[in-house]
């Protein structure tokens, strides 16, 4: 028995034609829909990338008790498991926040890992020339000129950190399709911004690209239409090279027969916005359905269910569970996600509801059907606090400044094992403005979120639904307080 995972990363489920977009080219992921069960109420976890990983691997919500982050020394973590019990596990990724101090050891925790170099500003290569031309000259920064430097070294389209990370992939499945027991994980970080992609791909489509030099929308108020309307094209074609090496995964599913025997989950950690509600981004404005309700597909040979639709609600935290599940291990006792074999067999629910969000925002429930998002109630987003046995934020450790802020050590959680973290103040602002807000949405109704409803009976269900599963999580005391939970 084997697993492969084809992971995506900001993959907008709104511009795939498995789920009603008509313009983008992606046959491939049609073809994908053709082979798979595709699940039509999936929402992420905890936003956004790091935080999401963290969820993949230890199968509980992130976002309540921490932000960014690696992994913490009592956190399980589900390509561990698997290397413990003698399942090899395999990531070939250039997903580069994996290198950075804070996801500095998820991918220690595989058997194996091979990585692709160049997305974004990742600080690759070293080239002192002053006259490198900018590739975004609307974003002066020092990330955005490494990634001007890096571009220069990604001259091909076998060049593209995606395609060495899909060739990666490949090379394993190739190496070990006739041995027994792994799991492998190819990840890539496109089609995240920038934006940069072959012009073969761009050829796709019917557009002017020359029209403006920006490939790499700001997360913030969209200011100009035509603009989002250039970012979308650039997306779609991005998305098309995604689904040209989907398409040769498939192929060697095909080739290699492991249809018959191996699990395909093809995922992402969340989507993007882009123009719609008139933003560009994923953090800096609330967890609209374009950011919070992903595209998932999934074949379980032992099921054979193939072309079918699921509409049972199922989150990020459910896979690790439906992984280890298929590999016949039990699930550790702290792991709150939920195998999805009969839900894929039959559609059998995982789950009332779910909560999604990101530390210090709203907190978000959805039921499936009503969209719940909960903004803070006190006037300075506070109380706040990151615990944690490992302070680091995305690309460093905590500053100096902000270890004075540590209060003292939080008694453990149920699911740290015993062990007592460190309590400090968090200064997360992303609830201070546009998380402020506490709406409710019937996305059955209303999917594009256009019209916000007002229907005390529903809020005060979501509301047991939050309460509920803040006491599941073992959320700590000030979040009730900060939401205003703990007036209910």
């Amino acid at each position: 028995m084997k697993v492969l995972m084809l992971m995506f990363d900001s993959l907008n489920r709104h511009m795939l034609p498995p789920y009603g977009c008509d313009w983008v080219q992606a046959s491939n992921f049609k073809r994908l829909a053709e082979r798979a069960v595709t699940f039509d109420k999936s929402f992420v976890g905890s936003m956004p990338c790091m935080p999401a990983r963290r969820e993949l691997h230890t199968g509980r919500y992130n976002f309540l008790h921490r932000s960014w982050g690696p992994i913490e020394p009592f956190d399980d973590s589900m390509p561990e498991i698997l290397k413990r019990n003698g399942i090899w596990s395999h990531l070939a990724s250039d997903h580069y926040h994996y290198w950075e101090e804070g996801g500095c050891n998820y991918h220690t925790r595989f058997k194996t890992w091979e990585i692709a170099r160049g997305q974004e500003g990742d600080p690759w290569m070293g080239d002192l020339d002053p006259d490198v031309p900018p590739a975004n000259p609307r974003r002066p920064g020092a990330m955005e000129r490494q990634d001007s430097v890096n571009r220069k070294y990604l001259r091909g389209e076998t060049d593209f950190p995606q395609a060495k990370t899909v060739a990666m992939g490949l090379d394993f499945m190739r190496r070990n399709a006739a041995c027994d027991k792994w799991f492998l994980q190819i990840e890539t970080f496109d089609p995240h911004e920038p934006y940069f992609v072959p012009e073969s791909f761009k050829k796709l489509y019917d557009y002017d690209y020359a029209r403006f030099q920006d490939d790499w929308p700001a997360y913030g108020p969209a200011g100009d239409e035509a603009l989002s309307k250039h970012y979308q094209m650039l997306n779609a074609a991005l998305i098309s090279m995604c689904d040209h090496h989907l398409g040769k995964v498939l192929d060697e599913m095909d080739r290699l027969d492991l249809w018959k025997d191996t699990m395909l989950i093809v995922n992402t950690d969340h989507g993007f916005l882009l123009g719609e509600h008139d933003w560009w981004g994923k953090c800096a404005m609330p967890f609209y359905n374009e950011v919070a309700w992903t595209p998932l597909f999934i074949w379980d040979p032992r099921q054979g269910v193939r072309g079918e639709r699921r509409q049972s609600l199922v989150q990020t935290i459910d896979l690790p569970a439906t992984i280890l599940e298929y590999f016949g291990l039990p699930l550790p006792p702290d792991m709150l996600g939920k195998p999805l074999a009969e839900t894929i067999k039959s559609d059998r629910p995982v789950r009332e509801a779910g909560l999604f969000g990101i530390h210090g925002g709203q907190v978000n429930c959805t039921d499936g059907h009503y969209v719940y998002m909960r903004g803070h109630a006190t006037p300075d987003n506070q109380p706040l606090y990151n615990y944690t046995l490992m302070p680091t934020h995305m690309r460093r450790t905590f500053e100096v400044e902000e270890m004075h802020k540590l209060e003292g050590l939080q008694e453990p959680f149920r699911f740290t094992k015993g062990c007592q973290t460190m309590k400090i103040r968090s200064g997360n602002d992303w609830g201070r403005k546009t998380h402020s807000l506490t709406q409710l949405f019937d996305i059955d109704r209303d999917p594009g979120q256009k019209t916000p409803v007002t229907d005390p009976a529903v809020e005060e269900r979501m509301c047991r639904h939050l309460a509920r599963l803040f006491q599941e999580n073992d959320a700590p005391p000030e979040q009730y307080i900060r939401i205003g939970l703990n007036n209910l």
